[in-house]
This record gives C-alpha cells, structure tokens and sequence, in this order.
C-alpha cells in the first residue's frame, strides 16, 4: 500500500460545527519567556536606578572650569558665574583640543566676559585697573603679590581682551574692517608678555574652540525654533489627525469612490511639488552663487543656504518625478488587481464600523510607546553622564607626564609639578576606572536593546490585540449580534493574560535582529577610515541581508499574532500555520494583501503630503496672509520637518488599524475558503462583496 505524500505546506484547514471564532477555552502559552520579559524588565528598572543615583545631566548642560565645576548651576557658589573664561584662548589652537575637547588653559567661570584691553603689567600699576582686573583670576591674588609670583603660580592671565559670550563660553570680538582681522577695534594687541600680536593669530584658537560647540549652537537653535513654533506645530499635528479620521470615516461610507480619490490625489500632489522644484530651479538661474554644486559647498550648519543652490531643487525635482514615474506604472499594471482590493477595503470598513473603539486602540500605542522612549531616553542620558571627572596634565614645555592623569587636590606638590614646573593639572573630560564605569558601556547596550524588546512589546500587544478584535467579527454568524460586547478589551484582556509570553518571544525575536543591525552600522562607522573596498562590500552585504530578515521577521511575526489572537496557540506553531496558510494561497497573498497594503500606503503619502505642503507655505511665509502670522525662526525647515514625520507617524497610526484589519480579514477569509464550501452546510463567511469578486457564492438551503 502506498503512502499518501503529506502536502507540502501542512494539512488545509477543515470543516468544524463547532468553531464561532476565537477560543475562549485557552491556556498560557510561551511561559519561559513571560518570565525571561519579567526578569529582563526587573533588571532594567535596575539599571535606571543605578544609571538616575550616578548620573548628572548638568554635565551636558552648563559649561565646566578647570577644576570641574559647572558655571551657572543654581544653588552652588557658581551660580552668579554663568561664563567661562579662557586665560589664553589661542592655546586653543592645539590640535589636541579636537582630540580631547579641552583648551590646555586654565578655564575659569565668570559673571561676565571681559570688555576692554588690558595687561597684568599695566593694570597692576592702578587700583581699579586691578580690581577689575582680580576678577578674572583665581581666588588668592592680592595687591602685595608681585607680577611674576602671580603668573609662575598661574593666578592670573596674562591679559584680557575684548570679548563676546557665545554658547556661554567668552571668545574675542573679532571683527573685520579693510580687509584686516580686528579684535576690539584693534588689528594687534599686547600679549601680555610685551609682545605684539596680530589679531589674526586668534582665529585658529577660536575655530577650534567653537568646532565642538557648533553642533551644540545649531542643537540650541532648533530648540529655540521649537519653544517659538511648538504650539503651531501642535496645530499642524491637529490637522493630521482630523484629515486621517475624515478619511477614515469616509472609507467607512465611501471606500471604492475614496480609493479613486485618494490614487488622484497622491498623483495630484507629488505632481505639484515636481511643479514647485522646477519653479525654483527656473527662479534661481543667473543668481549669484546658486551654481555651485552641494559637494563644493560641503556641509553647513545653516540649512537654508541648501536652497539657494540650484542643484539641491534639481535633486528634489528628480526623486519626486522617479517616485511619480513608480506610482503610476504600479497603478497600470495592477489596475484590475484594485477593484478586488477595494472590496477588500470595504468589507473592512464595515467590520471597523462594528468596532469602532479600534481607531482609539493606537492612542493607547501612542502612550505605552512614548513611556518607553522617555524611560529609554532619560536612562541613556543618565548614563552616558554618570562619569567621573578626569583631570589632565597641560604643559607648554616638553614634559614626560604631558597629557598623564592628575590629582588636581595636591598637584602643586606632586612629582609631576616638580618636573614640569610650567605644568598644569587641568580638567579634560569625564570618565571613569571603577567596575562600574568599564562595564558603562555594557549597561548603555542593555538600554538600547530593552528599548527596542519593549518597543517591539508593545506593537506586537496592538497587533494581537486587533487582531482578535476583528477575528471575533469575521467569524461571527450573525453581525454584531455574536460578537462580544466589547470586542477589543476582550481580545486585550485575553492577550495580557494568556499570551505575554508569545508575544514577549515574538518581540525578542525582531530585538535580536534590529539589534545586530545597530551594531553593523556601529561597526561600519568605527571602521569607515580603515576598511578596504572588501570590507566595505561585507559590510554592505550583511546590512542588506539583516534588513531583510527584519521585514521577513515581522511578516512572519504580524500573521503568527493573528493565528494566536484566533487559536491561542504558541508562537513558533501559530507562525507555522500563519506561514503555511499564505504559502498555500500564494497568489491571493499577491493579488490582494499586497495591493491593499499598497492603496493604504498611498492614503498616508497623500495625508503627509497635504499637511506637508500647508506647513511649508506657513513656516516658510510664502504666503503674505501668514506673514504676520508665522514665527520668526532661525531654521523654518524644523518645524516642517517635524509636522511631517509626525503626521506620518499619526496617519499610520490611524491607517494601521485598517491594515491590521485587513491582514486580519484576509487570513480568516483564506481560512473560510479551506473551511467551507458555500453548501447549505458549511456556507461561506466571507461577505457577499468578496463573494462576487472571487466568483463563489453559497449554495441555497435544500426544500424540505
């Protein structure tokens, strides 16, 4: 007797009388990895303790001395002392202080920058020249001490000069005037030493102060234009979510006319900002300065200098017109492919009218997500400031002990001081040599890869969560008379108590993959100056193939959540079946799951884009009616840019339901294929919309 070949993506499902949806009959699944989540969210509330009693964010904050202090910092002797002084800034011409980010002079915190010229030498000779003069040196400098004393202890500077507080640090008034490098008015000023010195000599040490600090001017602008547009961009975020619920709302009651809408708009608009590129491009032909390319340009803090440059528009005009080109061939070749979608659109459409609290579900998302991305954010701050001052040994002369750490409490006795008498122990940086502080770097990776398992935690609980939501709609026989009273907290209910683990695993899963992403790209940038063209191509290799096996793990995640919201079975066999199912229905996944997808993507572009472009022409003051209306900023792209993604994010949100409905339906409805037959016995399930799409239909009731 031969033996039957078992099917090669597993048994289809078969009739049961008894099945009305998801069990309710069920028990915990995956509990080895409930507890793994539990323990692993215990030792990361750990790590946030430790991480907020060791930390101190005011290091990234305020400015700090030589001796570490933070100048400004209220409730500390400081407090009236907001600025800090260089005693020699063109020593911060050292390229040692790109490496270390620390000028090898005494730094000192003031209540404000010097405003005039002056010399140790001369002002020693007049009281109030002295007075004034005492208060940019170091406590212990009286009028009995003589000049040398003062400077061989390093009391004093020897001079000051004019200057400006700028990231409340004190850097000279440069000027220009015939073409001449001033300071203070003057091209040349008296070094204290009696040697006169260009005013030119001071711009290397005022590039290389400031090359470390511009990335913090241009952090401190954005956050100006936020404090200055935060509430328009709330407005702009209200807008986004009225458009994405009007549309909803209009899927509910017009799904095939705003599927039609929603295609013509999306073409509509990415047309009008090809339009709009070529328009500036157009504008700026014969401007001065507007052909020179971005490479010969490099990079600017600035942005808006980006679009006075003809080429940057060229660029936008090419991307939009290549994504346009895209848009509108997948819409020709997959023009019959929509109408079958669209029922598909529909029929969830009448299922999220029956479950109306699902569009309030990403709310909920939104919350739990944004505690996990503050906790993640707060601990990494904490963190990455947790370090203990390192103090350096800054010399001008040849020194052994030259860049050596130092105890600046009992350095003036030290053996080092003694042998490099011109020394001094300055601070540089912070850092650490406890148990604690080598294994910093251990507890900042267990940081981020918590964040991206609770991260992916809490995604996985809405999936499964509407997914049972909708399940219990599709399989009921009679809508909504046998669905439950209140679908989505009953499908919650049973997630959180049956299967935190499943989703736990499902979650570590996709932490591990994205994780070892991370660390190629980290990888990738240590090596960036040293690797060769083999390198380079692994590299690339394996960043290509863990993209993929990401979108591959959510894939299979997304459909095992379905088939354990329905079933309540483990994961690795809810992700087989859910696998299994797709595979023995390959073309239908094609023909309407990926369409579908497809037409809601579209629905986010065409919401991103109308409160895209009404942002633009705000900010921007394009338009005079909004002149007046509009915040003064600094960068006008930064509130456009983050109305944008966000309005993405809050379409998504919204549209994700639909999506997740969809996936849903989808495989309850390949389910009801291989279940049923449309006979009198086992009729189908599926709505009469599909029913006419599919070409199936039920079969009448025999006569009795």
């Amino acid at each position: 007797m031969e033996l039957e070949e078992k099917p090669k993506y597993g048994e289809p499902r078969k009739f049961d009388p008894t099945f009305k949806g998801p069990i309710q009959n069920r028990g915990c699944t995956d509990i080895v990895c409930c507890i793994l989540f539990i323990i692993a969210i215990l030792a990361y509330i750990a790590v946030g303790i430790l991480a907020w009693s060791q930390g101190d964010p005011r290091k990234v904050i305020y400015p700090t001395d030589s001796r570490g202090q933070f100048c400004g910092q209220a409730g500390t002797p400081l407090a009236d002392k907001p600025v800090l002084f260089y005693f020699n800034i063109m020593k911060c011409a050292s390229p040692m202080v790109l490496l270390e980010f620390q000028c090898p002079t005494t730094q000192m915190c003031v209540d404000k920058c010097p405003e005039k010229f002056m010399t140790l030498v001369k002002a020693y000779t007049n009281k109030n020249d002295f007075d004034y003069y005492k208060t940019f040196c170091k406590e212990g400098v009286t009028n009995t001490m003589g000049i040398p004393e003062i400077l061989k202890q390093g009391l004093c500077p020897a001079m000051l000069m004019p200057s400006k507080p700028f990231t409340r640090r004190c850097f000279p008034a440069l000027g220009e005037r015939g073409g001449v490098i001033t300071v203070g008015n003057n091209s040349k000023f008296d070094d204290g030493r009696g040697n006169m010195r260009d005013a030119k000599d001071l711009l290397d040490g005022v590039t290389n102060a400031t090359v470390v600090i511009e990335a913090r001017q241009v952090v401190m602008k954005i956050f100006e234009d936020f404090t200055q547009s935060w509430y328009w961009i709330l407005i702009g975020l209200v807008i986004a979510m009225l458009t994405s619920l009007l549309f909803i709302v209009l899927l509910r009651f017009l799904a095939g006319i705003m599927v039609w809408v929603m295609i013509v708009m999306v073409i509509l608009v990415i047309g009008y900002g090809i339009f709009h590129c070529y328009m500036e491009y157009a504008a700026l032909k014969g401007t001065a300065g507007s052909d020179v390319t971005l490479q010969q340009l490099g990079f600017q803090t600035d942005f808006a200098v980006y679009l006075q440059i003809r080429q940057t528009w060229l660029a936008f005009m090419i991307i939009l017109a290549i994504v346009e080109v895209i848009i509108i061939l997948l819409l020709i070749f997959l023009r019959k492919r929509i109408l079958i979608a669209i029922a598909l659109i529909k029929e969830a459409s009448r299922a999220i009218g029956h479950v109306m609290s699902s569009l309030f579900y990403p709310l909920f998302t939104f919350v739990l997500l944004a505690m996990v991305v503050a906790y993640w954010a707060v601990t990494a701050v904490f963190l990455s400031t947790s370090n203990e001052p390192i103090y350096k040994v800054f010399n001008e002369t040849a020194c052994d002990y030259s860049r050596t750490t130092c105890n600046p409490a009992n350095y003036s006795t030290s053996l080092e001081k003694a042998r490099c008498p011109d020394s001094m122990c300055l601070f540089a940086f912070y850092g650490g040599e406890t148990a604690y502080h080598k294994y910093l770097i251990g507890l900042q990776f267990y940081n981020v890869f918590l964040f991206f398992w609770c991260a992916n935690f809490v995604t996985a609980l809405g999936q499964m969560t509407l997914a049972g939501a909708f399940a219990s709609y599709y399989w009921a026989f009679v809508k909504p008379d046998d669905m439950p009273a209140f679908p989505v907290f009953s499908s919650l209910g049973r997630s959180l108590r049956y299967h935190t683990g499943t989703l736990a695993f499902g979650s570590l899963i996709l932490s591990i993959v994205q994780i070892i992403r991370v660390l190629l790209e980290y990888l990738d940038h240590k090596l960036q100056g040293a690797q060769n063209k083999c390198t380079k191509f692994l590299l690339c290799c394996m960043k290509c193939c863990f993209w993929c096996l990401e979108k591959f793990v959510k894939f299979i995640n997304r459909n095992a959540y379905i088939i354990v919201a329905i079933y309540g079975k483990n994961f690795c066999t809810s992700a087989r079946e859910g696998f299994f199912l797709l595979m023995r229905n390959m073309v239908r996944v094609a023909v309407l799951d990926k369409v579908t997808d497809f037409l809601l993507f579209l629905g986010k572009l065409l919401i991103v884009g109308l409160v895209g472009i009404f942002a633009f022409f705000f900010f921007s003051g394009r338009v005079k009616a909004f002149e007046s209306t509009a915040p003064h900023l600094h960068y006008y792209w930064v509130p456009i840019l983050t109305v944008v993604v966000l309005s993405y994010f809050i379409a998504h949100g919204f549209f994700s339901v639909y999506a997740m409905c969809v996936d849903t339906l989808f495989l309850c409805f390949l389910e009801d294929l291989e279940r049923n037959d449309g006979s009198a016995e086992r009729p189908y399930l599926m709505p009469e919309s599909l029913r006419k799409v599919l070409n199936k239909k039920n079969k009448k009731e025999p006569a009795q």
